[in-house]
């Protein structure tokens, strides 16, 4: 992601807009490909209620993103951890506003891409507690987390802020979107606890299957789109991108098969979406012989990270720590060792090309950032619980929220 803070003076690029027009489109289908995706893994009770937490997102977010979400994300001064309200309302941003991170696209367009980001990061935590939280709780945590956890980082580390005064890079979202979400996912689920019904099965694998194939199709404008121009960096996040999910999904089916000896689909889906996550922080600053390891590797340690998940008796029921989490965290560890100027002159130079110290920087910064997403969301839902119950009651989550919190019914009675 290139320096938002950086002042240039360029001209209008029609292409780069056009491109970036088509990226921030292919983002925006990612929330209901989520939606989609999540909608499948629940159970036949729970279907709206679970999809409705990613459709409220594309509209909730959006109010807070042109209030203050983009200030405080990409104003004020350098070296901070969050901006101002010099943008609030984008203020001071007209027609022919160029980005000042390229003076290529129109700022308005860089408005809409980020903001995109914004509505999908939270959307992904609500895949940890389905069947389990109150509507109002949800809404309530959708806003403090964004506001207190996403924007931070954004700013510390596309904002111009203190992560990237200090050498930190994240290419798409290894740190801002996929570890955060993550190990915010976790300490939900720690703090809400199991579901009543342990054995829930998915409703619609198919479903299942649209909802990933429109996150892949989305992701490629989420990392391709995040050079925010048309270069060679484009191309080469793209085909990334595209390469380590097709070889994390493979060794997670290999996995699968070596130990059930069955192939399962669902297996497959999951991770396609281990390697899209652990890429994101590396597309655009690795080189192409990179993505097949850090994609088989993504399908390994994501695998794992679900094993031992069960293993621990975390009711993360739709895995999101074990996929986002660890994927994040991952991918960004491996930013560190894999990452070369050679391909990309405004990345760094991984510990492979003896940036030992830019390692170093990228681990502390993805622990940082893990840790305090896990016991900041622990503490605000503590507080939460406090003005609202973000707990459903028992005899709720039995009847299913679909009809005790929405008052519908995903499917006619009979139907499936």
């Amino acid at each position: 992601m290139l320096n938002a803070m950086l002042l240039t003076i360029g001209t209008l690029d029609t292409g780069s807009t056009a491109f970036m027009l088509l990226a921030t489109s292919l983002v925006m289908l990612m929330t209901p490909g989520l939606a989609f995706f999540y909608g499948g893994l629940a159970t036949k009770r729970n279907i709206l209620a679970i999809m409705i937490q990613s459709f409220v997102s594309l509209g909730w977010t959006t109010v807070l993103w042109v209030f203050f979400g983009y200030s405080l994300c990409f104003s004020g001064g350098a070296g901070g951890i969050i901006g101002n309200f010099d943008k609030a309302f984008l203020a001071g941003i007209a027609t022919d506003t160029l980005w000042a991170g390229n003076g290529k696209i129109p700022e308005m367009v860089f408005i809409a891409y980020q903001m995109m980001f914004a509505i999908i990061t939270p959307a992904l935590i609500t895949g940890a507690f389905v069947n389990r939280v109150t509507f109002k709780s949800y809404f309530l945590f959708l806003t403090v987390w964004q506001i207190l956890v996403y924007y931070p980082f954004v700013h510390m580390i596309w904002g111009g802020g203190l992560l990237a005064q200090w050498g930190v890079i994240d290419f798409a979202g290894g740190i801002v979107v996929h570890a955060t979400a993550g190990f915010a996912a976790l300490a939900s689920v720690l703090y809400v606890g199991a579901r009543v019904d342990k054995n829930s099965t998915p409703n619609s694998i198919p479903l299942v299957a649209i909802g990933s194939g429109l996150l892949w199709f989305g992701w490629y404008g989420f990392n391709a789109g995040s050079e925010c121009q048309v270069d060679n960096v484009t191309s080469l996040a793209f085909l990334n991108t595209d390469i380590a999910a097709s070889f994390a999904t493979m060794s997670w089916l290999l996995i699968e098969y070596t130990r059930e000896r069955k192939p399962k689909f669902i297996g497959l889906l999951t991770g396609s979406i281990a390697g899209l996550a652990t890429i994101t922080p590396c597309a655009g600053f690795v080189p192409l012989w990179a993505s097949p390891i850090i994609g088989t590797a993504a399908g390994i340690m994501c695998y794992l990270a679900v094993q031992f998940k069960n293993k621990m008796k975390w009711d993360d029921a739709l895995d999101v720590w074990g996929v986002h989490g660890i994927g994040g965290v991952f991918g960004t560890i491996l930013l560190g060792v894999f990452a070369s100027k050679m391909v990309n002159a405004s990345g760094a130079d991984g510990l492979i090309y003896g940036g030992g110290m830019f390692f170093f920087k990228q681990l502390v910064a993805v622990v940082a950032a893990s840790a305090y997403a896990f016991i900041f969301t622990y503490l605000m839902l503590i507080i939460i619980n406090k003005i609202t119950p973000v707990k459903v009651s028992e005899e709720e989550e039995k009847l299913g929220l679909d009809q005790s919190l929405h008052g519908e019914k995903a499917y006619d009675d009979g139907v499936i």
